[in-house]
């Protein structure tokens, strides 16, 4: 935990930009029925059948201390789909870094084997240590930022039936242009200072 908030502290830097990373999957729900569009008195009724259309996996990168956001959706969730979306990262939004200061969970597919996996091993190197990482404890993911995009994205885009990925894509798009257009940074303020206050149980009595 002490090492995440560490990470937080630091002041802007360019060339090593604190980013965040997570991701998360969606139901693609699609209409049995054409709905009811809206009229005067009610909003638009939904019939209560639906079609399942199969899931898209979400990848969602900020970088908290510029506000600027990227969304990603892929078909499924592997170690391929992770290894490209690290490589766009690295050489596409942010090619003049020299380290990406990576903070992500630890799930299975979230590692440098993702990269070797994918690519060439002397492309995989190359990616790998154009990385810092720093991953959230277990139990601890509620200190990745990007869970913060997560349930924005949530209440804000995704919280209806949604048919097919390309629909998705569209929406998100207009999302995130929107969100990187307020260019609203995220103004975390727990600390390590605080975490020991707050949270001295998670600390071992010497």
């Amino acid at each position: 935990m002490e090492d995440i908030l560490a990470v937080y502290q630091r002041p802007y830097d360019p060339h090593y930009p604190v980013v965040c990373m997570d991701e998360s999957n969606k139901q693609l729900v699609g209409e049995v029925h054409e709905p009811i569009p809206m009229a005067a008195g009610h909003g638009q009724i939904l019939d209560h059948e639906y079609v399942r259309n199969g899931v898209a996996d979400i990848f969602v990168e900020v970088e908290p201390l510029t506000g600027q956001r990227h969304v990603q959706i892929t078909e499924r969730r592997t170690r391929n789909e992770f290894a490209h979306f690290i490589k766009g990262m690295v050489d596409e939004r942010y090619p003049d870094a020299v380290k990406v200061v990576l903070v992500m969970d630890n799930l299975n597919t979230h590692d440098t084997a993702s990269l070797y996996a994918t690519f060439e091993p002397a492309e995989a190197r190359r990616l790998a240590d154009r990385l810092e990482i720093h991953y959230t404890p277990k139990h601890g993911s509620w200190l990745n930022i990007a869970e913060i995009e997560f349930s924005a994205m949530q209440s804000q885009c995704l919280n209806r039936r949604i048919p097919d990925i390309e629909t998705m894509q569209t929406q998100l798009a207009a999302w995130e242009t929107a969100r990187n257009n307020r260019g609203a940074p995220v103004n975390w303020q727990f600390t390590n200072d605080k975490a020991r206050i707050k949270l001295t149980r998670l600390y071992p009595n010497l």
